[in-house]
């Protein structure tokens, strides 16, 4: 049988997908998962057989709907889709999709547009965090293109500044969710930091590396991705997050001093398994809470490079990525480096298709049925 459910294909920020209403999926969380695993071909290593483009930056959904939080517009579901092993994970927030979720909201008369600018109140259902989204509306309507550039995206389009609020602990309750600002596991010095997503924060040179490697390269190291999987696991235990082998928290993030002068910070980010070509958004945001509190390992390496000067808060971070780099604000309360009222940053997003998307209500993995088959979801709190 093949079902059918309107969708806008989107760009946001360096991540792509389908945009859909929750109220237009099924209710049961295993059921609304089946759909999301069906409608992007997962369990085939191309996709094949859906919209989900091979990696992990062009297999994410965004589920958008009206919101009844008293101080958000809207709500917005993040799914990471495994095409080859067939798993929703409901429990990352990706904020580069985010970037599209407020002219989503718009399109679909979720939300009605001001002149100028419409400031679109997001709840992420994925960490119970609120963001700002500012979307140019000219006339009243979404605005696309424009002069901004982000590395990671060809060309320039309109900017949309993410403002996100109260990124501390969003997953553990913690930003230092071990109650240490650095610890050994398996002989490297580790940092576990939960700001906007669970993050763990390693020196690249602990795996002799210089920090500059390509993520063909560091895709390519199997040595080095196998013990960094297992040090992740015993963080994300550390971290209260329990056993994390099938899920995507913690973010594993190599750190080196940058080439750059005005750069802060040079990373190289893991989506767990592979690394990301550009930066995260909630991973870059992780990384400038860590650069400003004293011990964390991002800490140490902008002060020993002469990026830090004193142990006063940072303000501003750019990091250095594989495509180039991400600049963020950040706003701390007073001179408390741990307490951080919000982190902003711009991306841009575009728009690509809208129509319907069909998928079959029979989902199958190498060309075989597994409708009967039990489907290996991690729920999100709100799910």
């Amino acid at each position: 049988m093949i079902n059918s459910i309107p969708c806008i294909i989107m760009r946001g920020g360096t991540s792509k997908g389908p945009f859909l209403r929750m109220s237009d999926l099924p209710e049961s969380p295993e059921a609304r998962a089946e759909t999301l695993l069906s409608l992007m071909g997962a369990g085939h290593a191309l996709q094949i057989d859906g919209i989900g483009g091979s990696d992990p930056l062009t297999s994410k959904v965004a589920i958008v709907e009206r919101s009844d939080h008293p101080e958000a517009d809207v709500d917005y579901l993040f799914a990471q889709i495994d095409g080859p092993g067939r798993r929703v994970d409901f429990n990352p927030n990706c904020g580069n999709m985010l970037s599209a979720v407020g002219p989503y909201a718009i399109e679909t008369g979720l939300i009605e547009p001001s002149d100028d600018m419409t400031v679109v109140r997001v709840r992420n259902l994925n960490t119970q965090r609120l963001i700002e989204c500012h979307v140019p509306t000219p006339g009243r309507q979404v605005l696309y293109e424009g002069d901004t550039r982000i590395s990671g995206v060809p060309g320039t389009a309109a900017g949309i500044q993410l403002s996100f609020l109260d990124v501390v602990g969003t997953k553990t309750g913690a930003l230092l969710p071990t109650g240490q600002a650095q610890e050994t596991i398996d002989g490297v010095v580790v940092t576990c930091l939960d700001a906007a997503t669970p993050t763990l924060l390693i020196a690249a040179e602990e795996f002799g590396l210089n920090g500059n490697e390509t993520p063909a390269e560091l895709d390519a190291n199997e040595p080095m991705l196998a013990r960094l999987e297992l040090i992740r696991r015993e963080a994300g235990r550390r971290m209260g997050l329990g056993d994390v082998s099938q899920g995507v928290l913690p973010k594993p993030v190599l750190l080196s001093a940058a080439d750059e002068v005005d750069a802060t910070l040079r990373a190289r980010y893991f989506v767990p398994y592979r690394c990301h070509k550009a930066l995260a958004v909630t991973g870059a945001i992780a990384l400038a809470t860590a650069v400003s509190v004293p011990g964390t390992v991002a800490h140490r390496i902008a002060l020993a490079s002469g990026r830090l000067t004193d142990d006063e808060p940072l303000n501003h971070v750019r990091l250095e990525h594989p495509s180039g780099y991400i600049d963020l604000d950040v706003e701390h309360r007073g001179q408390d480096s741990h307490d951080v009222a919000r982190v902003s940053l711009v991306r841009t997003a575009r728009k690509i298709m809208t129509g319907t998307l069909y998928y079959s209500s029979t989902s199958t993995s190498s060309g075989t049925s597994t409708s009967n088959s039990p489907v290996d979801t991690v729920k999100a709190k709100a799910c």
